[in-house]
């Protein structure tokens, strides 16, 4: 006997509409002087490695660090080189040759004001934009689109965000659209239809915009494997969310700045360096880069991505072939907006006295900076707006400069 068929309460349906369905409408982009830029951001929540991310080699001290997760360029899986001292992990193929095409850059030594090291307040402070945590009404990227300069390069900006729930960098006032990759994976036309019977007569505003919504859910899911990841993890759960959000954001009336947040970079056990746990979470964010490039087709040459972490881990490899809670870490750019080819860092070496608290990489760069220098170039954000609005009593912190190309 065929399971029984529940309606869903209007209530029900308009809170999962953002969601499951995304929102009643895709708003039409202006454009200025010709340019369609586009901005997305990726929370890696759980603390980047990013000395198994992104290797020092050059640095005596690293290898003996790291034991027996570091990176090195000899053995089964070398690292593969970007310069002369930094090498990326092996499980980033695609972004590698995006480097070497000047479409990616990576910073290091970069890490957000926090210095503790809880997940919850790390996560809090690099989401909500503020130098502590305890802010968590809205995000930073949300105010960013409430301040962005009409008329200019983006008009009546909408955001876009991916998961069930919406990552709060992206939540606030700001109206954003919502789409979650794995929404729905065994409704058919027919499920469908009867719901549009069911609402187009007793309330035809919801029938709407559920029709509009599943219009978005087509767009978003075409090209990409449906259902529940079956076999593939968390990177194939990566991958189609970037699969998805490129089908929306490639669109002429879709969105153009995007958030999306991806669990699991937790690292304290059995890492793995060049392979392992990490190199398998490091594949499914290149592979989400890459699905970005061939999705977007044209406009990624008016792309930003930046992919970040709430902190990084411990120089040294601890008892359980792990790192624990650290604090500098990496920050990857990709697109062919981004001005790449380069190793943004101000090394402050590895030797005991110069880790932060005698076990940690040291910040150098603020993960603030490397942010507005990209909403400045990108998307037109003017720097009293984003010390002010965007990163609250951040006017200190300048903005990065040339990460545009």
């Amino acid at each position: 006997m065929p399971a029984p068929f529940h309606l869903p309460s209007r209530r029900g349906l308009l809170q999962s509409s953002a969601g499951l369905f995304g929102w009643a409408f895709l708003p039409r982009f202006a454009m200025a002087a010709g340019r369609d830029p586009r901005l997305v951001v990726i929370i890696l929540r759980g603390a980047l490695d990013g000395l198994s991310a992104v290797a020092p080699i050059g640095d005596p001290d690293y290898a003996g660090l790291h034991g027996s997760i570091a990176l090195s360029l000899s053995g089964t899986r070398p690292a593969l080189p970007l310069d002369g001292f930094f090498a990326l992990n092996p499980g980033m193929p695609n972004f590698h040759r995006m480097f070497a095409q000047k479409q990616a850059a990576i910073v290091h030594a970069v890490a957000t004001p926090y210095r503790e090291r809880s997940h919850f307040d790390g996560q809090d402070v690099l989401e909500s934009g503020y130098a502590g945590p305890g802010h968590s009404d809205s995000g930073w990227l949300n105010r960013a689109l409430e301040v962005l300069p009409r008329g200019d390069r983006i008009a009546d900006p909408r955001g876009l965000g991916i998961g069930a729930t919406t990552p709060l960098v992206i939540r606030g006032r700001a109206p954003v659209l919502g789409w979650a990759p794995e929404a729905l994976p065994n409704a058919s036309a027919d499920l469908a239809n009867r719901l549009m019977g069911l609402y187009q007569h007793g309330d035809p505003a919801l029938a709407r915009a559920l029709s509009e919504g599943l219009g978005v859910e087509k767009v978003a899911s075409r090209g990409v494997g449906g259902g529940r990841a079956q076999g593939g993890g968390a990177p194939l759960v990566m991958r189609r969310a970037a699969q998805g959000a490129a089908k929306l954001m490639a669109a002429a009336d879709g969105p153009r700045i995007a958030a999306l947040a991806f669990d699991g970079w937790d690292t304290h056990a059995n890492e793995g360096g060049a392979s392992g746990r990490l190199a398998m979470l490091l594949s499914g964010l290149d592979g989400a880069f890459e699905d970005f490039r061939t999705g977007l087709g044209p406009a990624w040459g008016e792309t930003a991505i930046v992919a970040i972490t709430e902190f990084g881990r411990t120089a040294r490899i601890n008892g359980t072939v792990g790192t624990d809670h650290g604090t500098g870490t990496v920050a990857f750019l990709a697109g062919g907006a981004i001005k790449g080819g380069r190793v943004i860092a101000d090394w402050p070496g590895l030797k005991p006295a110069s880790l932060y608290q005698n076990r940690d990489l040291r910040a150098t760069a603020d993960l603030r900076a490397v942010l507005k220098g990209l909403l400045a170039a990108q998307l037109g954000l003017s720097e009293a707006a984003l010390g002010r609005d965007v990163f609250p009593d951040s006017s200190a912190v300048r903005p990065m400069r040339d990460l545009i190309g």
